[in-house]
C-alpha cells in the first residue's frame, strides 16, 4: 500500500511571506517611532531643546563625594581582610602549637608503653625462671589451681621438657583444656 501524497509546498514562497511579514513589522515600528519624534517636539520647551544637543557636565563635587565614599568603603573592606588575615594568622599559630605538643605528647606515650611491655616482659620472663626451677610436681600442683588460660601462657613459655613433665603431673581433663587453648590461639590467625 502506497503512502498518500502530499503536496509540497516551494521554498520560495514561504521565503517571500516571511520576508512580507517582517517589512510589515519594521513598517510599523518605524510608523510609531516618526509619530513619537512628532509628538516629542511639540511637548518639547523651547529651553529644553537647545540642552539637547549640549552634552551636560556633571558636578564635580558629585563626583568627588562618590569617589572618596568609594575609597572610604574599600578602606574599609581592606581593614576588615587584614583583620581576618591576622585572625587566620593567629588560628595558625595555635593549631601548630598544638600539633607540636600533640607530638610531644604522642612520643611520651609511646616511651611509656615501650617502658611498661619491657618491664611486663621482664617480669613474664622472671616468673617462668621461677617455674623452671621448682620441681615438675610442684608447678604441676601450682598450674592445676589456675585459671586455664593463665597456664597456657606460662605452659607455652616453659621449656618444652619441663613443659611436658608440669602437663603430665596434671589432671589429664585440665591438660587437655591447657593443649587445646595453646593449640586454639592461632587457628583463627589468617593464613594468606
Amino acid at each position: 500500500m502506497r503512502p498518500p501524497k502530499t503536496e509540497r509546498i516551494g521554498v520560495a514562497p514561504v521565503l517571500i511571506l516571511l520576508a512580507g511579514l517582517f517589512l510589515a513589522a519594521g513598517m510599523s515600528r518605524l510608523g510609531l517611532g516618526v509619530a513619537e519624534v512628532i509628538a516629542g517636539e511639540s511637548d518639547t520647551p523651547p529651553e529644553l531643546s537647545d540642552r539637547d544637543t549640549r552634552t551636560e557636565t556633571p558636578d564635580p563635587g558629585d563626583l568627588l563625594a562618590t569617589l572618596l565614599a568609594r575609597e572610604e568603603k574599600i578602606a574599609r573592606a581592606e581593614a576588615a581582610l587584614a583583620a581576618r588575615e591576622e585572625q587566620m594568622r593567629a588560628a595558625e599559630a595555635a593549631i601548630m602549637r598544638q600539633m607540636t605538643e600533640l607530638e610531644a605528647a604522642e612520643a611520651r606515650l609511646a616511651a611509656t608503653l615501650s617502658l611498661t611491655e619491657t618491664a611486663a616482659e621482664e617480669d613474664l620472663q622472671r616468673l617462668t625462671s621461677v617455674f623452671e626451677n621448682m620441681k615438675p610436681q610442684q608447678a604441676a600442683e601450682l598450674f592445676s589451681q589456675m585459671d586455664t588460660d593463665f597456664a597456657a601462657g606460662f605452659i607455652s613459655r616453659l621449656r618444652p621438657d619441663f613443659a611436658g613433665e608440669i602437663m603430665a603431673g596434671l589432671d589429664p581433663v585440665l591438660a587437655y583444656a591447657i593443649s587445646a587453648v595453646i593449640a586454639g590461639r592461632h587457628a583463627r590467625t589468617p593464613r594468606d
